[in-house]
Formats: structure tokens, C-alpha cells, sequence
């Protein structure tokens, strides 16, 4: 006759989810009052005073991310609360909550993966619909003659300008919309390295051993959510942090820092970016070149650089004797509205894959409107129309901290020094922390589905490609209809 015995040990964890409770609660008031100061910022953003049913909009999905940031820091402070306290624990004194209370902690988990899945989709639809221009400050060298069609005459006219150098700085902006802080790859095969091979897995059993090695004739208990969780969000936050340092302190210091060499490169190709992330707010990256050219040869170009390294010229910032050429910009809605009625005629037909395909005349209207609008940035740049004149200042701490502007563009639009690249906010590049936060969430909501390390790593990287495909190929259309740029030579 075999005769088994087991005890089953209970603890009641009703006071930690009593403590789970008030921490939500707090913690959500935090998040309505933090997102009615980013719809507010949101407000003065647009250039809009009346609550409409957009504003409300806005702001339950600002709330929304907000929320979704409470739950995954609950449920991260829960499952590495649990792993720490029961696995390091020398005498038994504490025990895990039972399956059946842990329907609360899931259900969390649900929650934050589905408001952080809306927040993503909004952050994704945001970069793929901004306005972008590449002005460029490149003038005519000379006169050149053109002969005048079937009448036999020759005229001079102004030497074209070669448009090579604004599909080059296009085709670089095109390459860096989904560059991030991190390898993504990298971090989902070092997870699933250390979860797998090294065994960190075996922290998620139920049983008060901290050994990351088990024997196959020892008893393995079941596996808690809680503890699954608690690993795995835990490895990722430490990875990810670990990436992080070593691409900002080391990697982008002394091998590659895509984000500033953008910069640099549109100072040499002497283009500028104007960005409108939203409708009277976005940033401004300064590409005029300080030696009046860049349309030379190689010769030429060598000996300005030299002449920089020197200091024998100018200094590149807006200003002058400055630095400083990127910027956050508050236009006013009179610089808007002729903006917007040069845009209308630049992107009528949507692209310049359509225009090539349509009559004469609807392409050289879209012509002539890429040229009026690239006079228009210039000449507002140059402080030529006193109407639309803007002044350069710093931001306030508070601004800074609460990611809004106190004053309001009225007469004046305002340029705020930007000692980081904060345009990086309408690249993947700026977003790291939302990137990860989904990453995170998507891989575990998998991994207690399927109870598979192995199937959520690979589905979380699929996702990333996915997302990644999506983001290129709408933000390269968006790109080429914005600037005319043609999309066939974004590569």
C-alpha cells in the first residue's frame, strides 16, 4: 500500500493587500493630478484655451499612461518585495500568498500592460503624423545661361541649387527615427541567458530555497506568479539599466552618438530641421553653416573643417559667439497660420510619388511652394518679418521639471536653449522609458499565459520588429510628404 503524506502551510495576506490598496489609491490620486498638468502643458502646446471634448480626451490618455506607470510599479514593488523576503529568509516566517490571492496581483498586472499598450499606440501615432521641414541655406553660385523653349533665346538665371543635400540629411533622419537607448535584442537574449542557463528561473518556485541550481531527484514545487513576475521584471530593469550606462557613458562618447552627429551633419550640409510636434510647439535643430556654404568640393570642404577646429571663423550656435543649436520652439499662431497655408499647397497631393504621375502644372505649384515655404523658415530664422519675430531664452527649473511653458507665444515666438537633444522626444530615441515599460509588460503577460520564458522572449522580439517595421514605414511616408522628399530615396 503507498501512503503519501503533505502539509499545506497558510499564511492570511490580507494586511499586505490592504497595503497594496492604499498604495494604489495614493498613488493614482498623484497620477490625476500629474496628468492634468500634462493636459494643461498639452493646451498651451496646441495654442488652444477652451475644454473640448479633445482636451478630455487627451487627458484620459495621458491618465491612462500615468495609471499604467502606478500598476507596473506595484506590481514590480510586490513581486520583488516577495522574492527578496521569502527566498532570503534563514527561518521560515513568512509564506507566499496562495493562488487564489494572487488574482489581485494579475489582474494589476493586466491593467498596467493594457493602459501602457494605449499609451504606446498614442506615442506611436503622435511621431508618425508631425510636421518636419528641412530649410535649406544654400544659395546660388552665379548666373547660368538656360535656353527658353522653342523660341531659340537664352537667358542667365540663378545656378540651381543641388537638392542632394537635403535627400541626404532626409535619409539620415529617416535611419534614426527607431534608434534607442538599447539593444533590444541584446536585452531579450541576456534575459533569457540569465532565466534559462543560469538558472534564475528556479528563484520563481514556490519553496523557501534561494539556489539557482536544483537536482532533477529533488523535489521542485510549483511555480507563483508573484515570483515569475518579481525575476523577470527585475532582470530586465537591471539589464536594461546596465545597457543604458554603458551606451551613454561609454559607447556614445567614444565610438557613436547617432543623435548628436545628426546635428553636426546638418551643420556641415548647411540644412536646418523645423519640427512641429504639435500644433504651436517643437523643436528647431540649427544646421546654417558658419563658412555661407556647403555645396563645394571635397578640397574646399577639408579646409573649412580645419578652419573650425582652428577657431578661425564663427561659432555654429543661433546666436552669436553661442553653441547652442538645438532648441525648443513656442510659435506664435500668426507664424501657424502661414505655415499652415503653404502646407496646404506643399501636400495636396500627398507625396511626390503622386506628383511626378500628375499634371505639369499641379507638380511646379507643389514646386513653388517648397520654395516659398523654405523662404518663409529662412527668412523667420533671419528675424526678416518683424510681424513673426520670436527671442531666444532659457527655461525656468520649474518648466523644465513639469515639461511645460509658463509664457504664452502672443505676439512673439519664443526660442528656449536646449542643452540636450530633446527633439529626440519625437524619436523612438527620447521614449526609452515607455519602449521598456511595454517590453517589460508584453513579455510577462506571455510568460504567465504561457508559463514559457522561451515563448515570451521570442514573441516580445517579434513585437519589437513588428512595431519597429510599422514605425519606418509610416514615418518614412510621413517624412516624404512633409518635406516633398522623394520616399525612393529614403533607403
Amino acid at each position: 500500500i503507498q501512503v503519501s503524506f503533505s502539509v499545506s502551510y497558510e499564511m492570511n495576506q490580507s494586511e499586505a493587500q490592504i497595503q497594496t490598496d492604499i498604495a494604489l489609491g495614493v498613488l493614482g490620486g498623484l497620477a490625476v493630478l500629474w496628468s492634468l498638468l500634462k493636459t494643461a502643458g498639452w493646451k498651451r502646446r496646441t495654442g488652444s484655451s477652451i475644454i473640448d471634448l479633445q482636451t478630455v480626451f487627451k487627458f484620459l490618455l495621458f491618465y491612462a499612461g500615468d495609471l499604467a506607470n502606478v500598476f507596473f510599479i506595484i506590481t514590480v514593488g510586490t513581486g520583488i518585495y516577495w522574492l527578496v523576503f521569502f527566498k532570503a529568509q534563514q527561518f521560515v516566517s513568512v509564506l507566499l500568498p496562495l493562488p487564489s490571492q494572487e488574482e489581485d496581483f494579475v489582474t494589476y498586472l493586466a491593467c498596467a500592460f493594457s493602459l501602457k499598450a494605449l499609451q504606446f499606440l498614442q506615442l506611436l501615432v503622435s511621431q508618425l503624423t508631425i510636421d518636419i521641414f528641412f530649410i535649406d541655406w544654400e544659395r546660388p553660385k552665379g548666373k547660368v545661361l538656360k535656353a527658353v523653349g522653342g523660341e531659340g533665346v537664352t537667358k542667365s538665371a540663378a545656378a540651381p541649387v543641388s537638392i542632394w543635400r537635403t535627400y541626404f540629411i532626409a535619409n539620415e533622419w529617416n535611419e534614426i527615427q527607431t534608434v534607442r537607448k538599447i539593444n533590444p535584442l541584446f536585452q531579450v537574449l541576456a534575459v533569457l541567458f540569465f532565466l534559462e542557463v543560469v538558472g534564475f528561473s528556479n528563484l520563481a518556485l514556490m519553496d523557501a530555497s534561494s539556489s539557482l541550481r536544483r537536482s532533477s531527484e529533488s523535489y521542485v514545487a510549483p511555480w507563483s506568479r508573484i515570483l515569475r513576475f518579481g525575476v523577470s521584471a527585475a532582470l530586465w530593469i537591471a539589464i536594461a539599466i546596465l545597457q543604458v550606462i554603458f551606451f551613454s557613458v561609454f559607447y556614445e562618447r567614444f565610438v557613436e552618438d547617432k543623435i548628436s552627429q545628426f546635428v553636426d551633419l546638418c551643420c556641415v550640409s548647411n540644412i536646418s530641421v523645423f519640427l512641429l510636434s504639435h500644433n504651436c510647439f517643437g523643436y528647431y535643430i540649427h544646421g546654417r553653416s558658419v563658412h555661407g556654404h556647403a555645396d563645394t568640393n571635397m578640397e574646399e570642404m577639408n579646409m573649412n573643417l580645419k578652419r573650425e577646429a582652428e577657431n578661425l571663423c564663427s561659432q555654429r550656435g543661433l546666436l552669436p559667439n553661442t553653441d547652442g543649436q538645438t532648441f525648443q520652439i513656442s510659435i506664435s499662431r500668426k507664424m501657424r497660420l502661414h505655415y499652415d497655408w503653404i502646407h496646404e499647397t506643399l501636400t495636396r497631393k500627398r507625396g511626390p510619388a503622386r506628383l511626378l504621375d500628375s499634371s505639369a502644372s499641379t507638380f511646379e505649384q507643389s514646386t513653388r511652394a517648397y520654395n516659398s515655404m523654405n523662404k518663409l523658415l529662412s527668412s523667420f530664422i533671419d528675424h526678416v518679418h518683424k510681424e513673426m519675430d520670436y527671442i531666444v531664452k532659457d527655461k525656468l527649473m520649474l518648466e523644465r521639471i513639469l515639461g511645460m511653458e509658463f509664457m504664452e507665444p502672443i505676439e512673439k515666438s519664443i526660442f528656449y536653449n536646449d542643452e540636450g537633444h530633446s527633439f529626440s522626444d519625437v524619436l523612438y530615441y527620447g521614449n526609452e522609458t515607455t519602449l521598456l515599460i511595454f517590453d517589460i509588460l508584453f513579455f510577462s503577460i506571455v510568460d504567465l499565459a504561457s508559463q514559457s520564458f522561451v515563448l515570451a522572449a521570442i514573441l516580445t522580439y517579434l513585437q519589437q520588429e513588428i512595431f519597429k517595421f510599422i514605425r519606418n514605414t509610416l514615418g518614412q511616408k510621413n517624412l516624404a510628404s512633409k518635406t516633398l522628399v522623394d520616399e525612393r530615396f529614403l533607403i
